[in-house]
């Protein structure tokens, strides 16, 4: 249920940006809405989550979400990035999806979630 991978850059260890492509095809479009699929935040989420414990802080699993916006819809055939930073100390990790809007990257939705071993 994972999106189309385009490149992953980790220049700092607690720091991943994750270049995605929305396939049309992707199970989470299906049935999300007839007139215009959009990507539930359901689905941001759990790319948060599985990219987060798989490559920022292995060991750890959700807690509690302290905030989340969800600012612009995320449309099939959208370009768009990941970026994720693990603070190990409060235990946050802080997360966007920014879209890929011609040479701009407008942020579709941003929040910060708790983890706990």
């Amino acid at each position: 249920m994972k999106p189309h991978e385009i490149e992953r850059h980790q220049a700092q260890p607690e720091k991943l940006d994750v270049v995605l492509y929305l396939d049309p095809s992707l199970f989470w479009f299906q049935g999300h809405f007839a007139v215009q699929p959009l990507l539930p935040g359901v689905a941001q989420l759990d790319w948060v989550m599985r990219y987060a414990c798989e490559w920022l802080a292995p060991g750890y699993r959700f807690h509690s979400i302290q905030n989340v916006k969800f600012q612009a819809p995320l449309l099939p055939e959208t370009t768009v990035t990941l970026a994720l930073e693990w603070h190990e100390a409060r235990q946050v990790l802080s997360f966007s999806f920014q879209r890929h809007d011609g040479e701009q990257r407008n942020t579709a939705s941003s929040g910060k979630i708790r983890l706990c071993r």
